[in-house]
């Protein structure tokens, strides 16, 4: 396996990413990425990017302090929007991300936590989150950034997350 590099998120690479995630069907824009780099550059996350063999591969973010779900306001940093572009999976692409990002968080807290979809296209990262200790909040399901009522009939899309966390020392 090559060696998998890790930086901070430019500004092309919003076009990058979109480009080869629309290319496989991913429903994806620029502007998701654009708006995490105004984040970060307001001080509100920290973005990482894998590189394999200068391409780009994947990326992730972590908000020190989350404004939604159920870890807003607890001091607990978040983890989001961990992506690796399909033709880098099982090369060890989102373990190095997740192990950039889990150490920035270990800087400012002893846990960490993030939100993964139930659908079945999350089921790699939800075995990868499993396997590397994240438990579920305790909060149930969660759908548009809001605790899902029991028995309610919800859409099983990118908006149906589980909460997970993880004590880091």
């Amino acid at each position: 396996m090559n060696a998998v590099a890790v930086r901070s998120l430019r500004r092309g690479d919003a076009a990058y990413f979109s480009e080869e995630e629309r290319k496989k069907g991913w429903h994806a824009s620029p502007d998701k990425l654009l708006s995490r780099l105004e984040d970060e550059a307001a001080g509100l996350c920290a973005s990482f990017v894998a590189e394999v063999d200068g391409e780009g591969a994947g990326y992730v973010f972590v908000y020190p302090r989350p404004n939604a779900g159920a870890f807003e306001g607890k001091g607990i940093p978040e983890i989001v929007d961990l992506a690796v572009l399909e033709k880098f999976r099982r090369r060890g692409v989102a373990s190095r991300l997740l192990d950039e990002a889990e150490q920035y968080a270990a800087r400012l807290s002893d846990t960490v936590c993030l939100g993964v979809g139930l659908h079945a296209g999350y089921g790699a990262a939800q075995r990868l989150y499993a396997l590397r200790g994240y438990v579920p909040d305790g909060t149930g399901v969660w759908f548009l950034d809001k605790p899902a009522e029991p028995y309610a009939p919800l859409s099983n899309d990118d908006d149906l997350i589980l909460y997970l966390s993880k004590k880091l020392r």
